[in-house]
């Protein structure tokens, strides 16, 4: 019999069953239905009573167990009264020295100790502008919670019903964009700090290519992608071509022929003028027949004819050689410039792999080389996200004219880890796309949000311009449990709790809606969202974020399914089958929305292995531990099979597939190979190929990446390094190092 309660401050008081009364019959008063009489407030306070276990128990587990005891005695609106009631009383012990205190905490303490220094991988907080990020998000979250958000909402959200993603932004901007660098780079554009001219080489592609990047993630909280990387960057290549074949036919004349500067330049003028088709690879066999009826002052046709196969051999030469140093410095870029007041480095993402021109393949091939190359010291880059996008007839089959680039593709991944691959040929793909339009080839943005169907305008269904607005995700084996494994009470829940989350969407899209040009001077003012290239400076921004996507996100399908039959979707085609109707239900959800209100609502796989971790946490806490459901760290990620339940690839794929098609806001399966990948090629193109045969919308192949810290390499390290026979720990003879860098020249070794 419970004797004593343990106050938040830590103080002992004597137990009142008197107080757990008071607190429901003050909930009951709050609702219209389920009025209790005395008798009824009488029994549940016994029933509580008899929950308690042990003579001292705390305020939280008391509190806990009122809500359970509310809940399955059938009041469900006073329970979610006193979820609100609790939820109040939370923020307002919240006080300003609670913000204070969490100040404190960021400012004297290391990020390893500090769960909230440790909430973005991607921010280091321990730099003076990742702690200033850090101040700035918890008040903002502080504000939020007490000052904006409807209390109901803010109540499911601090109790681990629904999580509001990037919550401290708000009031202030929207998640994710996707650039479409061509459009943007034409007669240049500016970043708030002066002009940029139109880049005219790959050189200049790349770095401004990084700068819009930098520019955009400044003034959104989410991720940036570029979905069309080798059309806009096979402009560059075009470019660079044309100068240095200019360039080398000037110095050819030069020396060759013994012209003066300005001699040779008037020739190279005339040359260009004489040709009916620009100076570009491919074009050297209507070049050299133009050539052969050239006439030109002062210049011989034979000499002509013979400086033509060289200037085309070393104008090819160079271009190669300057695009793999704009890739090279790309991917450098983006893993070491920073934007957030310099403390982040941007979320981007890249989406390549369909246009076939000479000069696109040009930029794909040295990209996947300087990928596989690494970094300065071998490092795997973590940016961009790389997403190869494969289309058959384009390139998936050994006739298609990207097919090598699609086998370079799968070894550079099999070496570090990226690309991803995205399939245009799944039915929910293909069907907006329209051959030799690249704005209808689906895009995926960072590690798989996806923006293509425009319920608002149906004419625009394209990637390019547009976003996701703002995502919130459902707990869902949280209904499940406080469903009792009952289905139909299942249904129930999750429909109010998509009711909530529809509503704190919308009331977040009005709050977006009160923005103006002059909020997002480049995003907006440079024209990079949908529709803005028309807006004025004080112009609202309302009617072109309904481009947008407004997104209700799931994490923990398998837990769920735990719950309600005892077994997750990976052991039981009923499983399967259940897990798919309740996909299928949330799906349709969004879509009458979608109908009703004339924006784009959708469903997310939602990726935040983080926020899985944050609700199973609570429910632990709240429910204590259910086998196969809390009795672990985190729960399942979207609708993934279980990473510990043993499964083969191709029956994962089998499995997960179908929930790609249902999940329109974004989606990826990951399958873990074992062993050295590098070494067995056939099985890592086996499984991406089966992926497309499946219907997969994005994928990806996790597999065990090792490196030696001083030969540099890297793959499957067992207890001995392959290359040079170190042992972790040992060092190794400077003969040694020698050696290596004479079998490796292009590795680096320390």
């Amino acid at each position: 019999m419970i004797k004593e309660i343990q106050k938040r401050n830590g103080d002992i008081v004597t137990f009142d069953s008197v107080k757990i009364l008071n607190a429901m019959n003050k909930a009951n008063q709050a609702v219209q239905t389920e009025k209790m009489s005395n008798t009824d407030l009488l029994f549940l306070t016994e029933k509580v009573c008899d929950a308690i276990e042990g003579e001292i128990c705390s305020v939280e587990e008391i509190q806990d167990i009122v809500e359970q005891t509310l809940i399955r005695f059938g009041y469900g609106q006073t329970a979610k009264a006193y979820i609100l009631y609790r939820a109040e009383h939370t923020k307002i012990r919240n006080t300003e020295s609670d913000l204070m205190e969490i100040y404190e905490r960021l400012t004297y303490s290391y990020a390893k100790d500090e769960d909230i220094k440790r909430e973005n991988a991607n921010i280091d907080a321990d730099t003076a502008m990742g702690t200033m990020l850090k101040y700035g998000s918890e008040g903002s979250k502080y504000f939020i919670d007490n000052y904006v958000l409807p209390k109901d909402i803010a109540a499911a959200h601090i109790n681990g019903d629904i999580h509001i993603h990037d919550k401290d932004f708000y009031m202030l901007t929207e998640t994710c964009c996707q650039i479409d660098l061509i459009k943007l780079f034409k007669d240049g554009f500016s970043t708030g700090h002066g002009n940029l001219r139109e880049p005219n080489s790959i050189k200049s592609y790349s770095a401004l290519a990084c700068i819009a990047i930098q520019a955009n993630q400044n003034e959104m909280h989410g991720g940036q992608s570029v979905p069309n990387f080798d059309y806009a960057m096979a402009d560059g290549v075009r470019k660079t071509y044309t100068k240095k074949y200019r360039h080398i036919l000037n110095q050819y004349f030069q020396i060759r022929h013994g012209f003066t500067y300005e001699q040779a330049y008037e020739i190279v003028r005339a040359y260009e003028a004489q040709l009916s088709c620009p100076i570009a690879m491919g074009n050297g066999e209507t070049m050299l027949n133009d050539i052969k009826n050239m006439d030109i002052i002062g210049v011989t046709q034979e000499q002509l004819i013979e400086a033509h196969p060289y200037c085309e051999r070393e104008a090819l030469r160079m271009t190669e050689r300057e695009t793999y140093q704009a890739m090279e410095a790309f991917i450098h870029n983006l893993n070491t410039m920073n934007s957030r007041a310099g403390a982040q480095v941007p979320f981007s993402s890249i989406n390549y792999g369909t246009d076939t021109s000479l000069e696109a393949r040009m930029v794909i091939r040295t990209l996947l080389d300087a990928t596989s190359s690494g970094l300065g010291f071998g490092e795997t880059p973590i940016f961009p996200v790389q997403i190869f996008k494969v289309k058959e007839g384009i390139n998936f089959n050994p006739e298609d004219p990207n097919y090598d680039l699609y086998k370079m593709a799968l070894k550079t991944s099999a070496k570090r880890l990226f690309p991803n691959f995205s399939f245009i040929d799944a039915p929910f793909n293909l069907q907006y796309y329209k051959e030799g339009d690249y704005r209808t080839e689906i895009s995926y943005m960072g590690c798989r949000t996806r923006v293509m169907g425009n319920h608002y305008d149906p004419t625009k269904e394209i990637t390019c311009g547009r976003g996701n607005l703002s995502f919130t995700s459902v707990n869902l084996p949280r209904i499940a449990i406080e469903a009792n494994g009952e289905i139909e009470r299942f249904y129930q829940i999750l429909d109010e709790r998509i009711d909530l989350v529809i509503r704190q969407l919308l009331h977040r899209f009005k709050i977006q809606c009160t923005k103006t040009v002059r909020n997002y001077p480049f995003l907006m003012g440079q024209g990079i969202w949908i529709d803005s290239d028309d807006l004025d400076y004080e112009d609202s921004i309302a009617e072109v974020l309904k481009h947008g996507t407004l997104s209700v996100g799931f994490i923990g399908l398998a837990e769920t399914l735990k719950v309600l039959l005892g077994v997750h979707h990976g052991e039981s085609q009923v499983a399967q089958d259940l897990g798919l109707e309740i996909i299928t239900h949330m799906r349709k959800r969004m879509d009458d929305e979608s109908e009703k209100t004339g924006l784009n609502f959708s469903l997310l796989a939602t990726p935040a292995e983080g926020l899985s971790g944050r609700f199973i946490k609570i429910d632990k806490e709240r429910f204590g531990v259910i086998p196969g459901v809390t009795d672990k760290e985190y729960y399942t990620n979207s609708f993934h099979v279980p990473v510990y339940y043993p499964i083969r690839a191709f029956e994962k794929i089998q499995k997960e597939a179908p929930y790609h098609a249902l999940t329109n806001a974004g989606h990826i399966s990951y399958v873990e190979l074992d062993g050295d990948t590098c070494k067995n090629p056939e099985a890592f193109e086996a499984v991406i190929r089966y992926m497309k045969e499946m219907g997969i919308g994005y994928g990806s192949i996790n597999h065990p990446v090792d490196r030696d810290p001083v030969c540099g390499y890297t793959g499957v390290i067992g207890d001995v390094c392959p290359r040079c026979g170190r042992r972790e720990g040992e060092s190794i003879s400077i003969e040694k190092l020698r050696e290596l860098r004479k079998k490796y020249p292009n590795v680096p070794v320390y």
